[in-house]
């Protein structure tokens, strides 16, 4: 299956659709697909023609990825839900082919039988607007009730079975800092649930406003555990943290509540 980045799903249908999305705070234009940042104000240069950073980042989907149709669709059936012959028709739909020549690409078939995919394909949409609006409302009310807390926006490896109550995060934070939240950790747990809870909590010693060097990154953290660089590699893992390819600076993803 696909890698895809928590950035494409926190964004809406409209955001997926133009291929990114703006993040305010850093004042950046982020490819939902690849997580490329272009900084708003910096101009770029490309065979010789200069580019503001919006109209960049629309140059490099297209430069990199061909669409965001041909993207989608490139994911895998588990993600759309699509059967190989659906994605083979929206293809041929998105080039402007009539029933008549699909069914030449085709080899066989008839043109009733591609308009009769169409209507499916139609009825496929609207079911999926109603699912959409049928789950949106469910978690508003299931939210609503629940004293569950936020892990952050952007986890690269979670779901909602990683769901923790504000008593969870509380009983598992005071068994791996004895000596304080503030102190240093007792050790690294190995279950799931546990890591999130001490990576979340990790991200309260960082400023979201600035950048980090590693050695700064490894500063702040062997005062929390001498193993460092596994605290690090999970903070990156989990989607906590991001750094640059080459490790530069590093950051924390979003903003944390407790």
């Amino acid at each position: 299956m696909s890698y895809i980045s928590e950035i494409f799903w926190n964004a809406s249908i409209e955001e997926i659709k133009q291929g990114y999305v703006f993040d305010q705070e850093r004042e950046v234009y982020v490819c939902v697909v690849c997580g490329k940042r272009y900084e708003k104000g910096i101009i770029y240069k490309d065979e010789d023609v200069l580019y503001e950073a919006e109209k960049y980042v629309r140059r490099h989907i297209t430069s990199e990825h061909i669409s965001m149709v041909d993207f989608l669709l490139g994911l895998d059936k588990k993600l759309t839900g699509l059967t190989d012959l659906q994605r083979t028709l929206l293809n041929f739909f998105q080039t402007g082919l009539s029933d008549q020549e699909i069914v030449k690409e085709l080899d066989g078939g008839s043109t009733s039988t591609i308009r009769n995919h169409r209507f499916t394909l139609r009825e496929k949409m609207k079911q999926a607007k109603v699912f959409l609006s049928i789950m949106e409302l469910v978690e508003e009310k299931s939210n609503s009730k629940s004293r569950y807390i936020q892990i952050h926006d952007a986890p690269s490896l979670l779901d909602e079975r990683h769901s923790i109550t504000e008593e969870e995060n509380d009983h598992i934070l005071s068994s791996y800092f004895k000596h304080g939240l503030a102190g240093p950790m007792t050790e690294f747990p190995k279950k799931e649930k546990r890591k999130i809870v001490i990576l979340r909590h990790l991200t309260q010693f960082f400023d979201v406003q600035r950048f980090y060097t590693e050695k700064e990154v490894n500063e702040i953290l062997k005062h929390r555990l001498d193993d460092y660089v596994t605290l690090r590699r999970y903070l990156i893992e989990y989607g906590f943290m991001d750094r640059e390819p080459d490790g530069s600076r590093y950051w924390v993803k979003s903003k944390q509540t407790n």
